[in-house]
Protein backbone atom coordinates (compact mmCIF):
# COMPACT_ATOMS: atom_id res chain seq x y z
CA UNK A 1 0.00 0.00 0.00
CA UNK A 2 2.97 2.70 0.65
CA UNK A 3 4.54 2.14 -2.60
CA UNK A 4 0.67 2.42 -4.54
CA UNK A 5 0.42 5.76 -2.44
CA UNK A 6 3.71 6.93 -3.44
CA UNK A 7 2.76 6.22 -7.03
CA UNK A 8 -0.09 8.48 -6.47
CA UNK A 9 1.95 11.26 -5.61
CA UNK A 10 4.28 10.74 -7.93
CA UNK A 11 1.61 10.68 -10.62
CA UNK A 12 -0.10 13.75 -8.97
CA UNK A 13 4.10 15.62 -9.16
CA UNK A 14 3.91 14.65 -12.79
CA UNK A 15 0.53 16.39 -13.71
CA UNK A 16 1.60 19.64 -11.87
CA UNK A 17 4.50 19.69 -13.72
CA UNK A 18 2.78 19.54 -17.24
CA UNK A 19 3.35 15.93 -17.63
CA UNK A 20 0.60 15.66 -19.36
CA UNK A 21 0.87 17.39 -22.37
CA UNK A 22 1.55 15.05 -25.84
CA UNK A 23 2.02 17.33 -28.85
CA UNK A 24 5.87 17.65 -29.88
CA UNK A 25 5.06 21.69 -29.14
CA UNK A 26 5.07 21.01 -25.81
CA UNK A 27 7.86 18.95 -25.38
CA UNK A 28 10.55 20.40 -22.81
CA UNK A 29 14.83 20.36 -23.48
CA UNK A 30 16.67 17.36 -23.99
CA UNK A 31 13.93 15.65 -26.19
CA UNK A 32 14.97 13.82 -28.91
CA UNK A 33 14.04 14.16 -32.50
CA UNK A 34 13.16 11.98 -35.57
CA UNK A 35 12.25 12.01 -38.63
CA UNK A 36 9.88 9.63 -41.13
CA UNK A 37 12.72 7.91 -43.45
CA UNK A 38 9.85 7.04 -46.25
CA UNK A 39 12.07 4.74 -48.31
CA UNK A 40 12.40 2.00 -45.42
CA UNK A 41 12.07 -0.67 -45.97
CA UNK A 42 12.01 -2.02 -49.97
CA UNK A 43 9.65 -4.86 -49.77
CA UNK A 44 10.46 -7.52 -52.92
CA UNK A 45 7.40 -7.19 -55.33
CA UNK A 46 7.10 -11.08 -54.98
CA UNK A 47 5.88 -10.47 -51.13
CA UNK A 48 3.01 -8.73 -49.38
CA UNK A 49 3.06 -8.69 -45.83
CA UNK A 50 -0.12 -9.10 -43.64
CA UNK A 51 -0.68 -6.81 -40.48
CA UNK A 52 3.30 -5.90 -38.70
CA UNK A 53 2.50 -7.18 -35.29
CA UNK A 54 6.36 -6.85 -33.83
CA UNK A 55 9.65 -5.53 -34.81
CA UNK A 56 13.33 -6.68 -33.23
CA UNK A 57 16.88 -5.49 -33.67
CA UNK A 58 19.93 -7.92 -33.92
CA UNK A 59 23.88 -6.68 -32.75
CA UNK A 60 24.18 -5.37 -36.72
CA UNK A 61 20.99 -3.16 -37.12
CA UNK A 62 19.43 -5.69 -38.94
CA UNK A 63 15.60 -4.98 -38.19
CA UNK A 64 13.36 -8.53 -38.00
CA UNK A 65 9.86 -7.78 -38.65
CA UNK A 66 7.06 -10.52 -37.63
CA UNK A 67 3.97 -10.22 -39.54
CA UNK A 68 0.48 -12.06 -39.87
CA UNK A 69 0.43 -13.67 -43.26
CA UNK A 70 -2.82 -14.88 -42.99
CA UNK A 71 -4.31 -11.53 -42.43
CA UNK A 72 -3.56 -10.83 -45.83
CA UNK A 73 -6.80 -10.83 -48.17
CA UNK A 74 -7.78 -13.65 -50.12
CA UNK A 75 -6.71 -12.54 -53.58
CA UNK A 76 -3.15 -12.00 -51.81
CA UNK A 77 -3.00 -15.02 -50.23
CA UNK A 78 -0.93 -16.53 -52.61
CA UNK A 79 1.99 -13.61 -52.15
CA UNK A 80 2.31 -14.18 -48.29
CA UNK A 81 5.82 -13.41 -47.20
CA UNK A 82 7.22 -15.67 -44.38
CA UNK A 83 6.38 -14.14 -41.24
CA UNK A 84 10.08 -13.49 -40.22
CA UNK A 85 11.22 -10.54 -42.89
CA UNK A 86 14.93 -9.10 -41.91
CA UNK A 87 16.14 -5.85 -43.43
CA UNK A 88 19.02 -3.82 -43.24
CA UNK A 89 18.88 -0.21 -41.56
CA UNK A 90 18.82 1.37 -44.94
CA UNK A 91 15.65 -0.67 -45.56
CA UNK A 92 17.09 -3.57 -48.33
CA UNK A 93 15.90 -7.07 -47.88
CA UNK A 94 17.99 -9.90 -46.29
CA UNK A 95 16.33 -12.79 -45.82
CA UNK A 96 12.79 -14.60 -44.22
CA UNK A 97 12.00 -17.38 -42.66
CA UNK A 98 9.17 -18.68 -40.26
CA UNK A 99 6.21 -20.71 -40.19
CA UNK A 100 4.87 -24.39 -38.98
CA UNK A 101 8.10 -26.71 -38.89
CA UNK A 102 8.85 -29.91 -37.36
CA UNK A 103 9.28 -30.29 -33.29
CA UNK A 104 7.90 -26.83 -32.36
CA UNK A 105 4.30 -25.09 -32.42
CA UNK A 106 4.39 -22.15 -34.76
CA UNK A 107 1.82 -19.26 -33.50
CA UNK A 108 -1.41 -19.14 -35.23
CA UNK A 109 -1.21 -15.71 -34.25
CA UNK A 110 1.91 -14.14 -34.30
CA UNK A 111 2.40 -11.22 -31.85
CA UNK A 112 5.50 -10.45 -30.37
CA UNK A 113 9.54 -10.93 -31.44
CA UNK A 114 12.67 -10.57 -29.34
CA UNK A 115 16.16 -10.66 -29.98
CA UNK A 116 18.78 -11.40 -27.08
CA UNK A 117 22.15 -10.51 -27.15
CA UNK A 118 23.43 -13.65 -27.69
CA UNK A 119 21.60 -13.69 -31.37
CA UNK A 120 18.34 -15.46 -30.26
CA UNK A 121 14.72 -15.06 -31.40
CA UNK A 122 12.24 -15.27 -29.17
CA UNK A 123 9.06 -15.30 -30.71
CA UNK A 124 5.15 -15.66 -29.77
CA UNK A 125 1.36 -15.93 -30.21
CA UNK A 126 -1.83 -14.39 -29.17
CA UNK A 127 -4.71 -16.91 -30.80
CA UNK A 128 -7.67 -17.15 -28.44
CA UNK A 129 -9.42 -20.04 -29.76
CA UNK A 130 -12.92 -18.34 -29.30
CA UNK A 131 -11.60 -15.41 -30.68
CA UNK A 132 -13.64 -16.01 -34.63
CA UNK A 133 -10.08 -14.42 -36.67
CA UNK A 134 -11.11 -15.71 -40.07
CA UNK A 135 -8.35 -18.41 -41.38
CA UNK A 136 -7.07 -19.22 -38.58
CA UNK A 137 -7.60 -22.61 -36.33
CA UNK A 138 -9.20 -22.64 -33.21
CA UNK A 139 -5.77 -22.70 -30.81
CA UNK A 140 -4.60 -21.48 -27.56
CA UNK A 141 -1.27 -19.58 -28.50
CA UNK A 142 0.29 -20.39 -24.95
CA UNK A 143 4.07 -20.86 -26.48
CA UNK A 144 7.34 -19.32 -26.34
CA UNK A 145 9.47 -19.89 -29.12
CA UNK A 146 13.70 -19.88 -29.52
CA UNK A 147 15.07 -19.77 -32.59
CA UNK A 148 18.58 -18.38 -34.46
CA UNK A 149 18.86 -15.49 -36.49
CA UNK A 150 18.45 -18.18 -39.45
CA UNK A 151 15.37 -19.61 -37.70
CA UNK A 152 17.01 -22.81 -36.64
CA UNK A 153 14.87 -23.98 -33.91
CA UNK A 154 16.14 -24.03 -30.24
CA UNK A 155 13.56 -24.18 -27.20
CA UNK A 156 9.88 -24.43 -26.70
CA UNK A 157 8.48 -23.08 -23.33
CA UNK A 158 4.95 -24.11 -22.57
CA UNK A 159 2.30 -25.97 -25.55
CA UNK A 160 -0.75 -24.99 -27.43
CA UNK A 161 -3.80 -25.05 -25.70
CA UNK A 162 -2.42 -26.28 -21.98
CA UNK A 163 -2.36 -23.55 -20.33
CA UNK A 164 -4.06 -23.85 -16.87
CA UNK A 165 -4.34 -19.94 -16.20
CA UNK A 166 -2.46 -17.09 -13.98
CA UNK A 167 -0.41 -20.22 -11.78
CA UNK A 168 0.01 -22.03 -14.36
CA UNK A 169 4.29 -22.31 -14.31
CA UNK A 170 5.05 -24.71 -17.32
CA UNK A 171 2.53 -22.71 -20.21
CA UNK A 172 2.10 -19.04 -21.07
CA UNK A 173 -1.36 -18.04 -22.16
CA UNK A 174 -1.51 -15.87 -25.38
CA UNK A 175 1.91 -14.48 -24.44
CA UNK A 176 2.35 -10.31 -25.85
CA UNK A 177 6.12 -9.67 -25.49
CA UNK A 178 9.32 -10.92 -24.04
CA UNK A 179 12.89 -9.57 -23.03
CA UNK A 180 16.09 -11.29 -21.96
CA UNK A 181 18.25 -9.75 -18.89
CA UNK A 182 21.60 -10.69 -20.34
CA UNK A 183 22.86 -10.52 -17.11
CA UNK A 184 21.01 -12.94 -15.20
CA UNK A 185 20.46 -15.28 -18.10
CA UNK A 186 16.59 -15.13 -17.54
CA UNK A 187 13.62 -14.23 -20.23
CA UNK A 188 11.05 -12.17 -19.13
CA UNK A 189 7.55 -12.74 -20.58
CA UNK A 190 4.68 -10.12 -20.86
CA UNK A 191 1.98 -13.33 -20.60
CA UNK A 192 -0.89 -10.18 -20.77
CA UNK A 193 -3.49 -11.49 -23.53
CA UNK A 194 -5.09 -14.86 -21.70
CA UNK A 195 -3.02 -14.48 -18.49
CA UNK A 196 -2.43 -11.34 -16.61
CA UNK A 197 1.56 -11.21 -14.90
CA UNK A 198 4.83 -11.24 -15.91
CA UNK A 199 6.65 -14.66 -15.59
CA UNK A 200 10.20 -15.57 -15.59
CA UNK A 201 11.84 -18.69 -16.98
CA UNK A 202 15.88 -19.72 -17.61
CA UNK A 203 16.29 -18.64 -20.88
CA UNK A 204 18.62 -21.72 -21.85
CA UNK A 205 16.50 -24.62 -20.04
CA UNK A 206 12.87 -22.80 -20.23
CA UNK A 207 12.87 -23.84 -16.40
CA UNK A 208 10.15 -21.65 -14.26
CA UNK A 209 11.98 -18.61 -12.13
CA UNK A 210 9.15 -16.54 -10.53
CA UNK A 211 5.89 -14.92 -11.29
CA UNK A 212 4.05 -11.82 -10.36
CA UNK A 213 0.74 -9.77 -10.93
CA UNK A 214 -0.25 -6.07 -10.94
CA UNK A 215 2.02 -4.35 -7.44
CA UNK A 216 3.73 -7.40 -7.54
CA UNK A 217 0.54 -8.62 -6.39
CA UNK A 218 0.12 -12.40 -7.24
CA UNK A 219 -1.47 -12.59 -10.56
CA UNK A 220 -5.05 -13.17 -11.27
CA UNK A 221 -8.00 -11.80 -13.62
CA UNK A 222 -10.89 -13.01 -15.89
CA UNK A 223 -9.48 -15.11 -19.01
CA UNK A 224 -11.73 -13.81 -22.27
CA UNK A 225 -11.07 -13.45 -25.69
CA UNK A 226 -12.48 -9.77 -25.85
CA UNK A 227 -9.75 -7.05 -25.05
CA UNK A 228 -11.92 -4.88 -23.02
CA UNK A 229 -10.71 -0.97 -21.79
CA UNK A 230 -12.13 0.17 -18.23
CA UNK A 231 -14.89 2.60 -19.47
CA UNK A 232 -13.59 4.81 -16.46
CA UNK A 233 -10.57 5.66 -14.68
CA UNK A 234 -11.74 6.63 -10.93
CA UNK A 235 -8.23 6.99 -9.52
CA UNK A 236 -4.77 7.45 -10.61
CA UNK A 237 -3.68 3.98 -8.74
CA UNK A 238 -5.83 1.69 -11.50
CA UNK A 239 -7.21 -2.10 -11.01
CA UNK A 240 -5.79 -4.42 -8.82
CA UNK A 241 -4.79 -6.90 -11.82
CA UNK A 242 -3.54 -6.18 -15.10
CA UNK A 243 -5.45 -5.99 -18.50
CA UNK A 244 -3.43 -7.00 -21.73
CA UNK A 245 0.40 -6.99 -20.00
CA UNK A 246 1.66 -6.01 -23.83
CA UNK A 247 5.16 -5.10 -23.76
CA UNK A 248 7.89 -5.49 -21.27
CA UNK A 249 11.70 -4.25 -21.37
CA UNK A 250 14.38 -4.50 -18.49
CA UNK A 251 17.08 -2.06 -18.59
CA UNK A 252 20.56 -2.28 -17.89
CA UNK A 253 20.54 -0.94 -14.15
CA UNK A 254 18.35 -3.91 -13.79
CA UNK A 255 14.64 -2.41 -13.57
CA UNK A 256 11.64 -3.85 -15.41
CA UNK A 257 9.01 -1.95 -17.35
CA UNK A 258 6.07 -3.56 -18.14
CA UNK A 259 3.27 -1.83 -20.34
CA UNK A 260 -0.38 -2.62 -18.68
CA UNK A 261 -2.17 -1.66 -22.05
CA UNK A 262 -5.47 -1.28 -21.08
CA UNK A 263 -5.23 0.24 -17.91
CA UNK A 264 -3.61 2.52 -19.29
CA UNK A 265 -0.17 2.29 -17.02
CA UNK A 266 3.43 1.68 -16.73
CA UNK A 267 4.80 -0.38 -13.94
CA UNK A 268 8.55 -0.58 -12.83
CA UNK A 269 9.95 -3.26 -10.57
CA UNK A 270 13.43 -4.77 -9.59
CA UNK A 271 14.35 -7.99 -11.39
CA UNK A 272 13.39 -10.05 -8.35
CA UNK A 273 9.51 -8.64 -8.72
CA UNK A 274 9.27 -5.63 -6.26
CA UNK A 275 7.27 -3.11 -7.42
CA UNK A 276 8.62 0.11 -7.27
CA UNK A 277 6.20 2.74 -8.77
CA UNK A 278 4.03 3.31 -11.95
CA UNK A 279 2.33 6.09 -13.97
CA UNK A 280 -0.87 6.25 -15.04
CA UNK A 281 -2.64 8.48 -17.93
CA UNK A 282 -5.95 7.93 -17.17
CA UNK A 283 -6.58 10.91 -19.93
CA UNK A 284 -5.49 9.33 -23.16
CA UNK A 285 -4.18 5.41 -24.68
CA UNK A 286 -0.78 4.77 -22.64
CA UNK A 287 1.56 1.79 -22.37
CA UNK A 288 0.82 0.61 -26.07
CA UNK A 289 4.72 -0.80 -26.55
CA UNK A 290 8.08 -0.42 -24.53
CA UNK A 291 11.39 0.58 -26.12
CA UNK A 292 14.89 1.73 -24.26
CA UNK A 293 16.92 4.66 -26.28
CA UNK A 294 20.20 2.72 -26.69
CA UNK A 295 22.68 5.14 -24.71
CA UNK A 296 24.71 3.26 -22.28
CA UNK A 297 22.79 4.62 -19.46
CA UNK A 298 19.53 4.24 -21.44
CA UNK A 299 17.93 8.16 -20.34
CA UNK A 300 14.90 7.68 -22.30
CA UNK A 301 11.69 5.16 -22.34
CA UNK A 302 9.50 5.41 -25.51
CA UNK A 303 6.40 4.56 -24.83
CA UNK A 304 3.35 4.23 -27.15
CA UNK A 305 0.13 6.05 -26.48
CA UNK A 306 -2.14 8.94 -27.99
CA UNK A 307 -1.29 9.87 -31.46
CA UNK A 308 2.16 9.16 -30.50
CA UNK A 309 5.36 8.36 -28.58
CA UNK A 310 5.73 9.07 -25.45
CA UNK A 311 9.21 10.11 -23.74
CA UNK A 312 9.89 9.06 -20.24
CA UNK A 313 13.37 10.51 -18.64
CA UNK A 314 14.05 7.67 -16.78
CA UNK A 315 16.22 9.05 -13.88
CA UNK A 316 13.21 11.41 -13.06
CA UNK A 317 10.45 9.51 -14.17
CA UNK A 318 8.27 11.73 -15.81
CA UNK A 319 7.03 12.45 -19.84
CA UNK A 320 8.70 15.22 -20.99
CA UNK A 321 7.36 15.10 -24.45
CA UNK A 322 6.07 13.27 -27.39
CA UNK A 323 7.59 11.93 -30.62
CA UNK A 324 4.43 12.88 -33.54
CA UNK A 325 6.05 13.96 -36.54
CA UNK A 326 4.72 14.21 -40.16
CA UNK A 327 4.05 11.53 -41.61
CA UNK A 328 3.98 8.93 -38.29
CA UNK A 329 1.92 6.00 -38.63
CA UNK A 330 0.80 5.95 -35.12
CA UNK A 331 1.15 5.14 -31.36
CA UNK A 332 2.54 2.19 -32.53
CA UNK A 333 1.67 -1.77 -31.43
CA UNK A 334 5.17 -2.61 -30.70
CA UNK A 335 8.86 -0.75 -31.02
CA UNK A 336 12.21 -1.08 -31.03
CA UNK A 337 15.43 0.84 -30.90
CA UNK A 338 18.93 0.38 -32.99
CA UNK A 339 22.28 1.45 -31.68
CA UNK A 340 21.99 4.86 -33.41
CA UNK A 341 18.77 5.81 -31.29
CA UNK A 342 16.81 5.02 -34.52
CA UNK A 343 13.01 3.93 -33.75
CA UNK A 344 11.51 1.11 -35.45
CA UNK A 345 7.13 1.41 -35.82
CA UNK A 346 5.16 -2.18 -35.94
CA UNK A 347 1.77 -1.19 -36.38
CA UNK A 348 -0.66 -3.97 -37.43
CA UNK A 349 -3.74 -1.23 -38.79
CA UNK A 350 -0.79 0.51 -41.33
CA UNK A 351 2.38 -1.56 -41.43
CA UNK A 352 5.98 -0.65 -40.63
CA UNK A 353 8.30 2.27 -40.32
CA UNK A 354 11.63 3.93 -39.57
CA UNK A 355 12.10 7.28 -37.83
CA UNK A 356 15.71 8.53 -37.77
CA UNK A 357 17.26 10.05 -34.80
CA UNK A 358 18.05 13.87 -35.65
CA UNK A 359 19.63 14.54 -32.04
CA UNK A 360 19.26 16.38 -28.86
CA UNK A 361 16.98 19.45 -28.74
Amino acid sequence: MENILKSVVLLMSLMAAGGHAIGADSARPGMPQFEVDRGWPQVPAKWKLGDASSIALDAQDNVYVLHRPRTLKPEDASMAAPPVMVFDASGRYLKSWGGAGSGFEWPEREHGIHIDRNGHVWIGGNNCPEGGNPGLKPIADDALLKFTLDGKFLLQIGRSNQSKGDADTANVHRAADAWVDARTNEVFVADGYGNHRVIVFDSDTGKFKRTWGAFAKPPGGVDHCTVTAPKNFPDTVGPPDYNVVHAIRVSNDGMVYVADRENRRLQVFTTDGTFVRQIVRPDVSFARDLALSPDAEQRYLYVGGGKGIFVIDRQSFTIIGAIQVPGQIGPCHHIATDSKGNIYIAQTSAGMQKLVFKGIK
